[in-house]
């Protein structure tokens, strides 16, 4: 695979092209990058009304009987995404794995308490608190001594 960047000021506008023999599964998955790229924000739901979710204000998102929920100081809303399509769109906020069911946001941390059994605990700035689970627990530590860069 090729790939020529062409930065000039004068283009307008950003133009993608692809040139390619045949439609393949990485085709596929370049494009479904490009145009996950263009939501910043995360659609929920409460009740009957739909709210725009800023990824930098939710704590974190958990999968309970399945659906999938955003967390944020007092709201707990429902988006309709499975929890995989969320962590892949929450990764350049500064959201990782927490365990199975859950992705949390490392910028909303505010303190963390190591558990007898090697998870940690973690409160968020907004009061809530949600476990790591020992498979996690190492990857998330270097991140927040890093400060989430």
């Amino acid at each position: 695979m090729k790939i020529n960047i062409d930065i000039d000021d004068n283009h307008e506008e950003t133009r993608i092209t692809i040139q390619a023999k045949e439609w393949t599964q990485e085709l596929e998955e370049i494009v479904n990058i490009i145009k996950k790229n263009k939501q910043q924000r995360l659609l929920g739901v409460d009740e009957e009304q739909t709210i725009l979710l800023e990824p930098k204000e939710i704590d974190f998102i958990h999968s309970e009987k399945r659906k999938t929920y955003a967390v944020s100081k007092d709201s707990r809303f429902e988006v309709k995404m499975k929890l995989y399509e969320v962590e892949e769109f929450l990764i350049p906020h500064g959201f990782m794995r927490f365990s199975k069911s859950v992705i949390g946001n490392i910028h909303r941390i505010k303190k963390f308490e190591a558990s007898f059994n090697g998870n940690l605990c973690v409160y968020f700035q907004s009061g809530s608190k949600e476990y790591i689970t020992r498979k996690y627990v190492g990857a998330i530590k270097d991140e927040l001594i890093k400060g989430g860069q």
